[in-house]
């Protein structure tokens, strides 16, 4: 079973304590330049908050750390799934539009 797509959100800077909002189960996420569109990163996973919360986002430091003034501003969406399965086959049918659209065809 597939839910609807979330409403686009700033993605959070941990400097000023922000939070991601996203379902801890199965499901989609995407994520998107906010000035462009541009797509940053796209993925089907068993658990939506714990995946954007691993993206590479941001310049680290010499020290390991994340340089908040060098992070990109991004959005984010997401969808959950009742399954993985379901993410996955949503995602296929996603990308399958999406060349189809960038191919002309649509």
């Amino acid at each position: 079973m597939i839910s609807t797509w979330s409403e686009w959100k700033r993605y959070p800077r941990a400097a000023r304590g922000e939070c991601i909002e996203a379902p801890i189960s199965p499901g989609i996420y995407e994520v998107r330049f906010a000035g462009t569109g541009a797509l940053h990163s796209f993925g089907a996973v068993d658990n939506v908050a714990q995946a954007l919360a691993m993206l590479p986002i941001g310049v680290k430091t010499w020290f390991g750390r994340r340089d908040a003034a060098g992070m990109p501003d991004l959005e984010y969406r997401t969808c959950a799934t009742s399954t993985k399965a379901d993410a996955k086959a949503a995602a296929e049918r996603m990308i399958g539009r999406r060349e189809t659209y960038m191919s002309g065809a649509a």
